[in-house]
């Protein structure tokens, strides 16, 4: 299957050729070494300059098989898959949060290079696969006219999508290829300024409660902290009323949710600060605890002062909690999913993590999915590279992966908000 993207063309100058494989020299785990701080009048910036597939395929391990089944999306961000083996993808691309220095005109045209020009499309598209050969050869579009989803979340007969300005919700019966009517507003979102205006979400264990990841206004409070109430938060919202409260807080920007089976407790990827050099702050995994702080602002990894910061505040960098595992600096996690046994022994426990790939580094990070291992419920070891081949050998990148959702069934849904496609990786079992 050939793929195609039309890109404007890139400023040479800015566009490294790096290696698939920079990110060896990463950090991860629960104690990460974290270097001095470095700072200048400009960040290390560099983005891979988009290629097509081409005849190629991402790269996954022996036994697996990765295919494309939805093209020609409008970027793809996150799938949500429904109990009759449906997926639905939500497609679009927000944000409102006007430059305010030299800097960030330049970083936001480093990082258009690495984007889609594809429109957004703020819509629901449903896949199905109605013969169960593997080829969702059934693609419509169930909701549209919204704007920028992101979460998506099904309890009951009730669908939750977290648009950048609010959740909603429409009533679903299994087996709809189309919203019935237009969806209703539970809660408004902060959204005046959207620097980060993906909105995480996943329900709880119960169906009782959701919970929301809304990113930070900026940086490091450079739009000041008036502009970062209610930011860099993941809230607690009751499913029937709307009646929401900070659930845990500090959290720089928390762009993916999953609920833990067993433990039903609540995990995060987070993506976390720049301009401290390529190898801080490390973004992470962690579980969100109720009532805690995690640094943001003031301090990173536990007690890592921030000294960018003014005023400084000593008695919330003691109270910071210490996240459960690094990924390793501006790897960019989007995608967050609990893994299941179908998936194959080596994969069996664990976590799948779409990373979309650095934009502030000189050799880029990223740019992948990986699996991170886990033992008696939590975290053990060095990630595994489970798909890769979105960064060519000569610097390029050809697809940049969001959101991970695993099905029942055992396979990898995939969203690629570069290459617009949604991939679906299976276990072909043992020879």
């Amino acid at each position: 299957m050939k793929f195609s993207h039309f890109f404007a063309a890139p400023l040479s100058i800015l566009l490294v050729a790096g290696v698939a494989r920079a990110q060896d020299s990463q950090k991860y785990g629960p104690n990460p070494d974290l270097p001095e701080p470095q700072r200048g009048l400009l960040p290390d910036m560099s983005v891979p300059e988009p290629a097509e597939w081409g005849d190629q395929l991402p790269t996954v391990p022996d036994g697996y098989t990765i295919t494309a089944i939805a093209t020609d999306l409008k970027v793809p961000r996150q799938t949500l898959v429904l109990p009759n083996g449906d997926i639905l993808v939500a497609e679009g691309s927000g944000g409102n949060a006007p430059p305010l220095k030299p800097k960030d005109f330049i970083a936001g045209y480093i990082k258009s290079q690495g984007t889609t020009s594809v429109e957004s499309g703020n819509r629901l598209t449903l896949l199905r696969d109605s013969d169960d050969d593997g080829s969702y050869e059934e693609q419509t579009v169930f909701a549209e006219n919204l704007n920028a989803p992101y979460g998506l979340a099904l309890v009951d007969n009730n669908l939750y999508v977290a648009n950048q300005d609010a959740v909603v919700r429409f009533d679903y019966e299994e087996g709809q290829t189309e919203a019935s009517g237009s969806p209703e507003i539970i809660t408004l979102l902060p959204s005046e300024i959207n620097h980060h205006w993906t909105k995480a979400m996943t329900a709880s264990a119960d169906g009782d409660y959701l919970y929301l990841g809304i990113g930070s206004n900026s940086n490091i409070t450079e739009r000041g902290m008036a502009a970062e109430v209610s930011r860099a938060e993941v809230w607690e919202i009751d499913a029937d009323t709307g009646m929401h409260r900070p659930y845990a807080t500090g959290l720089r920007n928390p762009t993916a949710l999953a609920i833990q089976p067993d433990t039903e407790r609540l995990w995060a990827v987070v993506n976390e600060r720049d301009e401290l050099g390529p190898d801080l702050v490390p973004d992470y995994l962690t579980t969100v605890q109720d009532g805690s702080f995690y640094g943001w602002p003031f301090s990173y990894w536990g007690q890592h002062v921030d000294p960018r910061v003014r005023p400084q505040n000593p008695e919330k960098v003691e109270s910071a909690v210490v996240p459960d595992y690094s990924l390793g600096s501006h790897v960019a996690p989007l995608g967050l999913a609990f893994s299941i046994p179908e998936m194959g022994d080596e994969f069996a426990e664990g976590v799948f993590i779409g990373e979309h790939g650095s934009w502030n580094r000189s050799d880029p990070v990223g740019y992948q999915v990986v699996f991170i291992p886990f033992r008696n419920g939590e975290p053990d070891g060095d990630p595994i590279d489970f798909v890769s081949g979105f960064l060519t050998e000569d610097g390029k990148t050809r697809g940049r992966p969001v959101g991970v959702t695993i099905d029942p069934e055992g396979a990898l849904i995939i969203a690629d908000d570069l290459t617009n496609a949604v991939w679906r990786v299976t276990y072909d079992g043992d020879e």
